[in-house]
């Protein structure tokens, strides 16, 4: 028997969070973040961190696990994600996976494999140097000519991601993206129900600027001065985060506070506009416009339990 797996997923702003803690308390449900920022400490405005009182008693996972100058990577992710699940399956529990990084949910859902050489790091190291001294662009352009598709897929500051498709190509002749479609057609190990939650793009696009105002107003600018005087830098994954490197770009004198929150604004748009996209291409998604339901949280709620009663043998409560 496969284990049940629960996932709701979406652009930022949408409004996860809400529609999770209704989840977790119909299905007996304990909940994963698959968010690649809300796992550092002491980064909460600019993550858009669920807070103790949100999570109304249940039992979240991958929060304020890190410290800022630790990497989180898909394989980190994957192995914290699978930890938890032991737990909360140990409970007899329904684990909810729930964020906005597709990679990792897909990583999970799969159980794809990122089985990679570390035999030898020169090529790895050439191009960690070659971003430091000519900038990301640089690499993205190299990654561009020899697969196309992960260039599209991935964002030319995930220099991470981008550093491991062009050393998975260089070790094998063969496209990663390629590589992760074969994977993706594997048969997922779980019974599962795959929620993208979604919304109208220009009631989408209000969200998301007003919740960087509300950012802004609760204190985003001293948080991000407060990383910065405990030594955190740009270099970090943890502060390449929406949000962190605009501001850090302003606290460095490198642009004008209304010039970084232009830029954040319209970043964090078109960030929502390729979470959409990965969605998507996804297989066996299940879509919940928040439009089609009046935007009632009750009848949204109500419309997921339907599909999951559909197709999980499962208890869920009234």
């Amino acid at each position: 028997m496969k284990k049940p797996l629960i996932i709701l997923t979406g652009p930022t702003a949408v409004g996860k969070t809400r529609a999770s803690i209704g989840l977790a308390k119909a299905l007996n449900g304990e909940i994963i973040s698959a968010d690649s920022m809300q796992v550092y400490k002491h980064m909460d405005i600019g993550s858009a961190k669920i807070s103790p009182h949100e999570m109304q008693g249940i039992k979240h996972y991958l929060i304020d696990e890190l410290e800022p100058d630790e990497e989180f990577h898909v394989v980190r992710f994957q192995e914290m994600a699978k930890k938890a699940l032991e737990e909360i399956y140990a409970k007899n529990k329904v684990p909810i996976v729930v964020g906005g990084t597709g990679f990792y949910i897909q990583a999970l859902l799969y159980d794809i494999d990122f089985t990679e050489s570390n035999e030898d790091t020169t090529y790895r190291n050439e191009l960690e140097h070659l971003a430091r001294e000519k900038g990301a662009e640089v690499l993205h352009d190299m990654l561009r000519k020899v697969d196309p598709k992960s260039a599209e897929a991935i964002h030319a500051n995930n220099v991470k991601r981008v550093i491991r498709a062009l050393e998975f190509h260089k070790q094998t002749g063969a496209m990663i993206s390629e590589h992760n479609e074969q994977e993706r057609t594997k048969n997922s190990p779980y019974e599962f129900c795959y929620f993208v939650l979604n919304d109208e793009r220009e009631r989408l696009y209000e969200r998301i600027n007003l919740r960087i105002d509300q950012m802004l107003e609760a204190g985003l600018v001293e948080e991000v001065n407060a990383l910065k005087e405990q030594g955190y830098t740009k270099d970090m994954v943890s502060m390449q985060g929406l949000g962190y490197k605009e501001i850090l770009d302003y606290l460095n004198g490198d642009c004008t506070l209304e010039e970084a929150i232009y830029v954040l604004k319209r970043d964090t748009r078109h960030f929502a506009k390729r979470q959409l996209t990965w969605f998507r291409r996804e297989r066996d998604v299940i879509w919940i416009s928040k439009n089609d339901y009046q935007y009632d949280e009750d009848k949204i709620l109500n419309a997921m339990l339907d599909r999951i009663r559909e197709r999980i043998q499962i208890c869920i409560r009234n």
